[in-house]
């Protein structure tokens, strides 16, 4: 599996340097290397990044830098690298990596208790047992109920389908849902808005003084794995189905004190 990570990891920069490369060619198809200014260089790098995250915009950054200093440490040691300046790591910098902060087992088991709505508790229970997005959870129809898992349809990651496990009790429980509400297979089980949805979710955090989030439970199923001693490989590819393990890295939130402490009594007892 991670070795299918890596090889993912390294399609994604090829793919990257390709788009980079060919746009510098078609801009600059006409000029010497050493003829390329800061200002062309800067106007091009704004316009090939315009709208695009810091992420997207710092790696292409990083792509067209290496090109020069490839060129200069193979070819050409005189060559002065456009690519540096103040103005280009201020608008190319790094960036700035986001912890979210997790909300605890004890919290969302108390917030799924306490929702006494059997359709509300089953999308809480899908997006913190199963790490399922909120948008997947309203797709759901009975076909896609499988053995131990749900068969997501037209992913967000632009797959034809994902595969979401679920433990047994809420895989009986849904079914028992759909059973009792007599869902017809070509509709969907909880027919309501994505911002209906998302209310809900806000105010089942109220219950326990929370400002919850849909997306705080799909951390939560991420995190709690981790802390579980869930490899991260498996969470990246099973749980939040991604394939980026940094990405993955960023989910797994900051481990608080009450946690740190609790996670050492129950090591050492």
């Amino acid at each position: 599996m991670y070795e299918s990570l890596t090889s993912c990891k390294i399609a994604l920069a090829v793919s990257t340097c390709e788009f980079v490369l060919h746009r510098f060619r078609d801009r600059f198809s006409d000029h010497d290397l050493e003829s390329i200014t800061h200002e062309e260089t800067l106007e091009f790098l704004t316009t090939l990044t315009e709208g695009n995250k810091q992420a997207t915009k710092r790696n292409r950054y990083a792509v067209l830098s290496a090109f020069f200093n490839f060129f200069i440490n193979s070819s050409h040691p005189k060559l002065v690298t456009p690519c540096i300046s103040v103005i280009f790591k201020k608008i190319f910098r790094r960036p700035q990596v986001i912890q979210w902060k997790i909300i605890d087992k004890e919290t969302v088991d108390e917030i799924i208790f306490r929702t006494m709505n059997a359709r509300n508790r089953l999308i809480l229970e899908l997006m913190a047992r199963g790490g399922m997005r909120v948008g997947e959870v309203l797709k759901l129809t009975p076909a896609d109920i499988d053995d131990r898992k749900l068969i997501i349809q037209d992913p967000k990651s632009g797959k034809e389908s994902e595969v979401v496990y679920i433990p047994r009790k809420l895989q009986d429980r849904l079914k028992s849902y759909v059973r009792d509400k007599d869902v017809e297979l070509p509709k969907k089980i909880f027919p309501i808005s994505y911002n209906t949805a998302w209310k809900m979710v806000k105010n089942s955090g109220k219950l326990v003084g929370v400002a919850l989030r849909p997306h705080d439970l799909r951390r939560h199923a991420a995190t709690y794995a981790s802390r579980s001693g869930t490899p991260i490989e498996i969470i990246s590819e099973v749980i939040l189905r991604r394939a980026d393990l940094s990405t993955t890295q960023r989910y797994l939130g900051k481990v608080n004190e009450v946690e740190a402490i609790r996670w050492l009594e129950n090591m050492y007892g």
